[in-house]
């Protein structure tokens, strides 16, 4: 990080995000209601919480220099070309008392095609899908749209986050493993290299802030990780983490800060939206089995206290169950041990809002991340660890999963952005 002054925030910031569907119009129908004092973003923490302990202390989006949500301008991409009102409408998250108000500027929000092959989502289709010759050509497309929606909407500075489906799971590979295979990859149309990848490739070519929600490959491939630090731009991911890992990673601190043992922790799930008609897909289900299951490993370390971890089972389960819709049920068994061994059990039941839990967090995705590129701070942002179910870590380093640590990481770095001024 250099000590030159953060710039300001002067201007229109287009936030967009691939992918309109159950997070992505609730995110910016969020925004909208906020504006005219129709709802409350409870759960970001660039709007409510405050910058120290002191409870007289200015909140963060007073204290930093962030966008105001009455500069962002909202655009994205989708498979499906309804406006963002019938989206909103069709996902089934909020009602019409909230939709009903705004229902105007959603309408208005359109989708631009998207990049999409169904051979890394097997479970979707669409019609609104872009064409090209090769995976190049895509890349270029996207870099397109972005420059024709900030000329068309006035806007001074972009960032993107990853709104979109889970794809299967994608090993690295030789065309991953540097910028000049990566490239050369896209002309050959690799079929190893996903839209996500492709999505990356073209907002960092752009200059713009991308921030991956999904556990899908792609900030994480070393082709992608050396563009960003050529063009100075930040990335961060992956995974949102807002229901039952969330819940994890409240409670796993405890434990260890106790020296609780912990045999066992079974966790399953039931999803009705199309994130769980995509996870029903064994190869979408993998990539998001592996974030999950990262979570606990750090935190209850085995090698640090091989005597109380080193033996714990972990499981996870997701169920496509389209009753519930978006109102994800985790259910949580945990097998613990304490004094003398003898065992006892934990159960939680979360009964969540998925995409009412992952609004706020893309929110403060974006604003941190268009902060982070005024400071000029391209590259991994580890210190954002605090929002992702598989944090990147800056290499060499270990991910922390620990959400109390976390979330002193991130101010830690937002005290020492404000000491720049």
């Amino acid at each position: 990080m250099n000590n030159d002054p953060v710039a300001p925030a002067k201007g229109k910031l287009a936030v967009l995000l691939p992918g309109l569907g159950a997070v992505g119009t609730t995110v910016i129908a969020g925004v909208l209601a906020a504006r005219k004092g129709l709802a409350r973003p409870i759960g970001s923490l660039t709007q409510y919480a405050r910058m120290g302990d002191d409870p007289n202390a200015p909140r963060l989006r007073d204290a930093m220099p962030l966008a105001h949500l009455d500069d962002i301008v909202f655009g994205g991409w989708d498979i499906f070309d309804e406006d963002c009102y019938t989206a909103a409408k069709n996902a089934g998250v909020l009602e019409d008392r909230h939709l009903d108000p705004i229902r105007e500027e959603l309408e208005a929000i359109r989708p631009m095609s998207a990049v999409f092959d169904q051979d890394y989502v097997r479970n979707l289709s669409g019609p609104n899908v872009k064409e090209g010759a090769n995976k190049m050509e895509l890349a270029e497309a996207l870099i397109d749209d972005i420059e024709s929606f900030m000329a068309d909407n006035g806007c001074d500075r972009a960032v993107s986050v990853w709104c979109a489906s889970t794809e299967v799971h994608v090993n690295l590979g030789p065309v991953h493993s540097s910028l000049e295979a990566f490239e050369a990859g896209l002309l050959e149309s690799d079929p190893a290299i996903s839209p996500t990848m492709i999505y990356a490739y073209a907002h960092i070519k752009a200059g713009v802030p991308f921030l991956n929600g999904a556990p899908n490959t792609a900030l994480d491939t070393p082709a992608i990780i050396e563009l960003a630090e050529r063009e100075g731009v930040p990335i961060a991911g992956k995974d949102f983490k807002t229901g039952q890992t969330l819940i994890k990673t409240i409670l796993a601190p405890g434990f260890a800060a106790r020296m609780l043992g912990v045999s066992g922790w079974y966790s399953t799930n039931i999803l009705g939206n199309r994130d769980g008609a995509v996870l029903d897909d064994p190869g979408s289900f993998k990539t998001k089995e592996q974030s999950k299951l990262s979570v606990l490993e750090s935190i209850l370390d085995a090698d640090a206290y091989p005597e109380i971890y080193e033996e714990m089972d972990h499981k996870v389960r997701i169920d496509y169950y389209p009753p519930r819709g978006d109102n994800k049920e985790g259910w949580d068994n945990i097998d613990i041990f304490g004094w003398m061994d003898y065992p006892m059990q934990i159960k939680v039941n979360f009964l969540c809002r998925d995409s009412i839990l992952a609004a706020p967090v893309v929110l403060d995705l974006a604003l941190f991340g268009d902060l982070a590129s005024r400071a000029g701070m391209g590259g991994v942002q580890d210190w954002l660890s605090f929002y992702f179910k598989s944090p990147q870590p800056v290499a060499g380093e270990v991910p922390v999963h620990d959400l109390f640590a976390q979330r002193d990481l991130l101010f830690d770095t937002l005290y020492a952005l404000k000491e720049r001024g």
